[in-house]
């Protein structure tokens, strides 16, 4: 696959600079790092970004993530190898990035279960984390970037 032009991000460099400004206020936040590339990752895998899966399953691994964790991030659910607040924290990606599945996209249990792992502050580095990442796998789509090509 090759891809279909030259990323948006860099034929405009200030869309660039916006999108790691907003990623960088996410940051010291509340938000662990490890819970930031798992939302990544989990994200990415719905939308079907391979940039951004290869990528965020490095990261995960560079955190010390054991690949039983990394390779169960789809699958988070059905096995033991993730906190309550990590699993409140997938959930919630899982809503926010599907939110056209349902009529009510982030229904109150959902919610509630992330509040109660996440004061406003870190509640809100999520929410924006997920936005971001999502953004980031709709422009990589949209112009077909392939997985390793921008040196990820």
């Amino acid at each position: 696959m090759k891809a279909r032009m030259t990323h948006p991000v860099f034929v405009l460099p200030d869309a660039m600079q916006a999108m790691l400004a907003l990623s960088k206020a996410t940051h010291q936040e509340g938000l662990p790092e490890v819970t930031r590339e798992l939302v990544h990752l989990r994200a990415s895998q719905i939308n079907g970004c391979s940039v951004c899966v290869h990528m965020h399953a490095r990261e995960l691994k560079k955190l010390g993530q054991n690949e039983d964790r990394i390779f169960a991030v789809a699958a988070w659910r059905d096995t033991p190898w993730f906190s309550d607040a990590e699993r409140a924290a997938l959930d919630l990606t899982e809503a926010v990035t599907r939110v056209a599945d349902k009529g009510d996209p982030v229904p109150d249990d959902i919610w509630a279960d992330a509040t109660r792992h996440y004061d406003e502050r870190a509640l809100s580095a999520l929410i924006l984390t997920i936005g971001v990442i999502n953004v980031w796998n709709r422009l990589n789509a949209a112009v077909r970037q392939e997985a390793g090509a921008l040196g990820h």
